[in-house]
């Protein structure tokens, strides 16, 4: 059986409250002991410092992807697994979501949001068929959720659109979702 991978997007800040970044190290470390590898945007710094510290502390595999323009910006991990440079932000993307078997969405700003809705926008179109789970951690994407019925219940998005999101409340839920979904 092959190494299942997680593509995680978060914010490269650690945001306002303390639980954001305690879901981010508990997820790492969750990834690292199913022995599933973390993909996500190789920075060293706010929630993608912490799920990446984690995931090596407890002995997990990780794929890192930065664009050159975000090295320094986002303190670059170049102790990772493995550690990838890209031109853009698009490539970046392209290289995560290509590289994993699922998406999970910490909490994060609108880079978070950006990739969230990129992995969104390629599911509905049929691109690929991955499992994407919104950890929402504190009620941090409740408007988030709410936006998103509005977008189906306004008829801008099929209603297969809402299925194709599992939102969960922690690190372990999601653990959950995904052991369910990647089995």
């Amino acid at each position: 059986m092959s190494q299942k991978s997680v593509c995680v997007y978060c914010g490269s800040r650690n945001g306002a409250n303390k639980a954001y970044s305690e879901a981010a190290h508990e997820f790492g470390t969750l990834l690292a002991h199913e022995g599933w590898r973390l993909v996500y945007g190789a920075g060293d710094v706010g929630l993608m410092g912490e799920v990446a510290r984690a995931a090596q502390a407890a002995g997990g595999d990780t794929f890192g992807v930065i664009p050159v323009h975000l090295l320094q910006r986002e303190v670059g991990k170049t102790d990772l697994t493995r550690f990838v440079v890209t031109e853009t932000m698009h490539e970046r993307k392209k290289v995560m979501i290509m590289n994993a078997d699922a998406v999970v969405v910490l909490p994060g700003g609108p880079g978070s949001l950006d990739e969230l809705f990129e992995a969104l926008t390629w599911r509905q179109l049929g691109l690929h068929d991955k499992p994407i789970l919104i950890v929402n951690v504190g009620g941090y994407w409740d408007a988030l959720h709410t936006l998103l019925d509005q977008v189906i219940g306004q008829g801008f998005a099929d209603a297969s659109m809402a299925d194709f999101v599992s939102w969960v409340d922690d690190a372990e839920a999601a653990m959950a979702v995904l052991r369910e979904k990647l089995a």
